[in-house]
């Protein structure tokens, strides 16, 4: 079959018109709006099936050249760990252990469900992993990592096409519920985002006020200098993190940087202009979400689902109902039951069925709709991204046995 590949270049500018798009058709679909669905998720999906029918209609692949997307995640979570101040963290202790722990819950909870899916549909016994937290909580990183093991070591040699399959899907579920279900919160519990909370990814709309640190050419590149800065040195500290046995994602590691470096520079060097808490760092972390999140949807090759079967869809049908359920009876509740539960609410879609990525998508929607929720910008990609990880790890490697 014959392939377009699109350059790098195209790439990020097909990615910047699809936002676009996904901004005028949610401005002509209101629904859209209200519930919260973000812009590169409208046109992200639109995209994908563009390539669906070109795939379909006139036999032909369009790849896609990612480099751009995998740099612009280094730039939003270093944007992230720059606006973590310690105090932040030092409040967010408490419910940081308790979203840790309701995650590592869940975790079990959908490895049981896919286990028990595996089992009353007769499926091959490898599956689980990729019907389970593999795909759904690892995403498509975790589920190319164990694919070739699971394939030898349960002669399933399809083990890859169906995790990429279900990590696909759930993203995509991941992207359309976390905002309805932050809508139904706020709504249902008539919340409010704090007085006095700044924005850290995206600026709200509308902006009626002018804001006490305008925007200009100084302070964006002043912004992208300390963005690169953390970068470069996260990729110094590549080789002690993999010294000290941690498998950590590059962008992990630019989201410690940032943290270690916001709470000590300003503190050496008071003088010295920061960008912590920025209105230049939350358009610069708006601009490096969108177009990733744009770029992950439009890639995604959704003919490779075809032909799975019915029970992969009422798998990730019961996995989903479940995740709903969990987030709005045990989540919102254990989170306090207010504006910043709502928040990690849809985020923690992302968790369950997604990615990190598309998580603070779906908050940052939901708090540009609402209003700000620092904390919760600092709490979930500390357990999404970090101790998940690791935890996910260990429950794969025990189905694995």
């Amino acid at each position: 079959m014959p392939a377009i590949e699109i350059s790098g270049l195209l790439t990020f500018t097909i990615a910047i018109v699809v936002f676009f798009a996904g901004s005028g058709i949610n401005r002509a679909i209101p629904p859209l709006g209200r519930f919260n669905i973000p812009e590169a998720v409208t046109g992200g999906l639109l995209a994908a099936l563009a390539t669906l029918i070109a795939y379909r209609v006139f036999d032909t692949a369009i790849v896609f050249d990612l480099a751009a997307r995998d740099m612009l995640l280094l730039y939003f979570f270093t944007g992230i760990g720059l606006n973590a101040r310690l105090d932040d963290l030092v409040a967010g202790g408490r419910p940081l252990l308790i979203l840790l722990a309701l995650t590592v819950l869940y975790l079990v909870i959908q490895n049981l469900i896919a286990l028990g899916a595996v089992s009353l549909l007769d499926l091959p016994e490898g599956l689980a992993v990729f019907l389970g937290s593999a795909s759904l909580i690892g995403g498509h990183g975790t589920t190319i990592a164990w694919a070739p093991l699971i394939a030898e070591r349960f002669g399933v040699a399809n083990a890859l096409e169906v995790g990429i399959a279900v990590a696909t899907l759930g993203l995509v579920l991941a992207s359309l519920a976390g905002g309805p279900i932050a809508r139904y919160l706020i709504a249902r519990h008539h919340l409010r985002s704090e007085p006095g909370q700044e924005a850290i990814v995206g600026l709200p709309k509308p902006v009626n006020e002018r804001a006490d640190d305008d925007i200009s050419h100084v302070s964006l590149l002043r912004t992208v200098l300390v963005l690169n800065v953390a970068i470069l040195i996260a990729f110094g500290l590549e080789e002690a993190v993999e010294w000290t046995g941690l498998k950590l994602p590059m962008f992990v590691v630019c989201l410690l940087v940032g943290i270690a470096l916001t709470n000590t520079v300003p503190r050496l060097l008071p003088r010295l202009a920061w960008p912590t808490r920025t209105r230049a760092l939350a358009l610069l972390s708006d601009l490096a979400l969108n177009i990733f999140l744009a770029m992950s949807l439009m890639s995604m090759q959704l003919w490779s689902i075809g032909g799975l079967g019915l029970a992969l869809v009422l798998v990730l049908a019961v996995q989903t109902v479940a995740a709903v359920a969990y987030i709005v009876f045990v989540v919102f509740p254990a989170m306090g039951r207010d504006y910043q539960a709502a928040v990690i609410s849809a985020g923690f879609t992302g968790i369950s069925l997604g990615a990190t990525p598309t998580a603070i998508a779906n908050m940052t929607a939901v708090t540009k709709a609402h209003g700000p929720s620092p904390r919760a910008f600092i709490i979930l990609p500390l357990v999404s991204a970090f101790f998940i990880d690791i935890i996910n790890a260990a429950a794969i490697g025990f189905l694995a046995r």
